[in-house]
């Protein structure tokens, strides 16, 4: 496993959190999670209260979020987290395709057998974990192969521009359980992306990426615009973009 997204809260390099990565760390997989859907109002006093710390780390946690996208915050009015559209998702969508498509095109021009065997761990490590119904560590994992992926492409800029629209994607990624038929499609994703790579094609990479993104993005759609799911970050499905 390559570690740590470097931007997410408590991910920076070595050392024990902080109080304000520790609570940034907490309303991250709250957020998630579905815990705290989107439009909640973030109130220092309750938040303090329910991570068992004092008001400060948490006004530092949220402001953590707030530069990922998470998190509104406006002086005087308070704070709550970014709402969930159609449109957003469009804009996250469309974002996402030109950035990671540039990372898996430069990645795959000189990929490694280092970066392949770190890239089939976490895949592994995804899949065992999705069939454990463990959505957080899921998560983490399925994160680690794509930025396994994108850090092979040998750019400082590009993983660290993805990630505060991958997070902001990542909440559209709803809490509830996968089935099997969800969790080996999204193997099978993955995987074409990854033997891409291994063949060291940028263009059949980037057709597997932006295959693999479309259709998560398809379904999102199609689901939050059935009635089956509003904007409350609740959902019967939950895809993996």
């Amino acid at each position: 496993m390559s570690g740590p997204l470097e931007l997410l809260p408590g991910g920076g390099k070595g050392g024990r959190r902080t109080l304000a990565e520790h609570a940034a760390a907490e309303l991250h997989q709250l957020i998630l999670s579905g815990e705290l859907p989107s439009g909640t109002p973030l109130r220092l006093v309750e938040l303090a209260s329910r991570l068992e710390m004092s008001q400060m780390p948490v006004r530092e946690g949220l402001r953590r979020l707030e530069a990922l996208g998470l998190v509104e915050i406006i002086p005087h009015r308070g704070a709550w987290v970014r709402d969930l559209s159609l449109s957003d998702l469009r804009d996250t969508h469309e974002t996402r395709l030109a950035l990671e498509s540039l990372a898996v095109r430069a990645a795959a021009a000189h990929f490694t057998e280092e970066d392949l065997s770190k890239a089939a761990a976490a895949l592994a490590e995804h899949l065992r974990l999705s069939r454990a119904e463990d959505s957080a560590g899921a998560r983490d994992a399925h994160a680690d192969f794509h930025f396994t992926i994108y850090r092979a492409s040998g750019s400082q800029w590009l993983p660290r521009a993805i990630e505060p629209v991958w997070q902001n994607s990542e909440r559209y990624r709803f809490g509830s359980r996968q089935t099997a038929f969800l969790i080996e499609r999204n193997r099978q994703e993955h995987q074409a992306i990854l033997d891409a790579c291994e063949a060291r094609d940028p263009d059949a990479a980037e057709q597997a990426l932006r295959s693999h993104l479309t259709g998560a993005f398809q379904r999102i759609t199609e689901t939050m615009t059935s009635g089956t799911s509003g904007t409350s970050g609740t959902s019967k499905q939950k895809e993996t973009p």
